[in-house]
């Protein structure tokens, strides 16, 4: 999901959206690192894998575990990531605002991997040219 929240994260600038993710690894470096090497670029807290506080108040049972929540703090969307674009695009759109096509990702991890990872060119030797 890292390719799709980094695009969201970007398409949505400026637009009533945060995103706000919780982790729950054992390894705290996990976390860390996926900061530092740019792959998680919005806000991320730790939940305690001893008490799994986060996730006990908001009823984790699965990862990813996605949550939209409107301006009025209504929950609009509440699984594991399908359909997410869909509800985003309703709930911005319904503020008035205008939802950036480019903002909704492709379908599959595959797809999305390479929309989101490939280099924009490929080298001389790997083209034919």
């Amino acid at each position: 999901m890292y390719p799709h929240e980094r695009s969201l994260v970007k398409h949505l600038n400026g637009k009533p959206f945060v995103l706000i993710g919780v982790n729950s690894d054992s390894d705290v470096t996990i976390p860390q690192k996926l900061v530092k090497s740019g792959k998680v670029t919005w806000r991320s807290f730790r939940d305690d894998n001893n008490g799994q506080k986060i996730s006990a108040d908001w009823v984790v049972q699965g990862w990813p575990t996605v949550v939209l929540i409107d301006k009025d703090g209504v929950i609009r969307y509440r699984d594991h990531g399908n359909g997410l674009d869909d509800a985003l695009k309703e709930v911005i759109e319904g503020m008035g605002e205008t939802f950036p096509e480019e903002a909704i990702h492709a379908t599959t991890k595959e797809e999305t991997d390479r929309k989101f990872e490939e280099p924009a060119e490929k080298p001389a030797e790997e083209s034919g040219e």
